[in-house]
């Protein structure tokens, strides 16, 4: 009797990965501070939504498939230089049973924010970065701004021309100098052109233009001409407007362009990741970070500061719609 054939289809690498985190109560944060990789690529990895190249990511969890299926390492080990960094898993930097909130979730807005001046740096492009409030805009401008030869300025409807000029006069060591805004930009330019590699990003920049006066954004504008340095302008849905209403030579040269569209429900989930959520309480969270009306990165954040501490107080563990509710009573919303 001919002896049956059996076939067995062999399992992806990220069905592999899913099983050694099941059975071994590890999270995707754990994982990724494994392997140093971001929270967000191994999410997206994992859950088939990767569309980048994978050669890197693929590389790292082969080792960390095979380091479990021969049992040569211990994975639940964390590299020491990831010990004290600003995003920890939940096994580390534990006060209460509560772990620490991710300082830098690294979700698809923030990622092509970063992006955007990545290439505008490296480039010497002009990019535009435009975001409802509380969505997460500032935030990632703000840590791109720690980086080398970054000049970040925040506008306000208050600033005139000399305030920019000084400003940047401020941020890349000039001593104050003295003369007309016209003298003082040749300056500016002047320095970018000889020490080249820098980025402005001017954060508010829908605030500088209106009806009554150009001047500020075409301050910006002449120093981009003239010299050899990358330009990030970052506001409100209505900069885009403003500057194609105001200044359409400027909206022309723009080299770059991302408006951020929010939270998806996958990248909500993976900021709870490692709470203890009831699914009703999941559901307050989700609206709060994707409302059309309301929602948005800014008041889900504000909620689970205030949720971390009233777990942390009442020695809680589990995040209810009781403790959300009691959470929001120390809100405005």
């Amino acid at each position: 009797m001919e002896a049956l054939k059996t076939y067995t289809q062999e399992k992806t690498l990220a069905e592999r990965v899913n099983e050694i985190l099941a059975a071994e109560k590890m999270n995707k944060q754990e994982l990724a501070m494994k392997l140093n990789i971001s929270r967000s690529m191994i999410s997206q990895y994992l859950n088939g939504k990767y569309n980048s190249n994978p050669e890197t990511i693929e590389a790292r969890l082969k080792e960390f498939v095979s380091a479990y299926e021969n049992g040569t390492a211990d994975i639940m080990a964390v590299p020491d230089t990831m010990i004290n960094s600003n995003v920890q898993p939940a096994k580390l930097g534990v006060t209460g049973g509560v772990r620490p909130k991710i300082q830098y979730f690294e979700s698809t807005d923030y990622v092509q924010t970063i992006g955007l001046c990545t290439s505008c740096q490296k480039e010497v492009g002009i990019g535009i970065v435009v975001a409802r409030s509380g969505y997460g805009k500032t935030h990632a401008l703000r840590k791109y701004a720690t980086m080398p030869r970054v000049v970040y300025i925040e506008g306000n409807e208050n600033m005139n021309c000399k305030d920019i000029v000084r400003r940047i006069e401020g941020k890349i060591g000039m001593q104050r100098s003295y003369g007309s805004i016209d003298e003082r930009t040749e300056r500016i330019i002047e320095f970018f052109n000889i020490n080249q590699g820098y980025l402005i990003i001017m954060d508010e920049a829908d605030k500088l233009i209106n009806k009554y006066t150009q001047k500020k954004i075409e301050l910006l504008r002449n120093i981009s001409d003239g010299a050899q340095v990358g330009l990030v302008l970052a506001g409100e849905p209505v900069l885009e407007s403003l500057l194609k209403q105001y200044d359409a030579r400027f909206a022309n040269r723009m080299d770059f362009y991302y408006k951020l569209r929010g939270l998806s429900e996958e990248e909500v989930r993976d900021y709870l990741e490692g709470y203890d959520v009831e699914e009703g309480a999941m559901t307050e969270f989700l609206s709060r970070a994707r409302n059309t009306q309301t929602g948005c990165f800014r008041l889900l954040d504000r909620t689970l500061n205030n949720v971390i501490r009233i777990l942390k107080d009442s020695g809680q563990s589990t995040i209810t719609t009781k403790v959300i509710s009691q959470a929001s009573s120390m809100m405005m919303l």
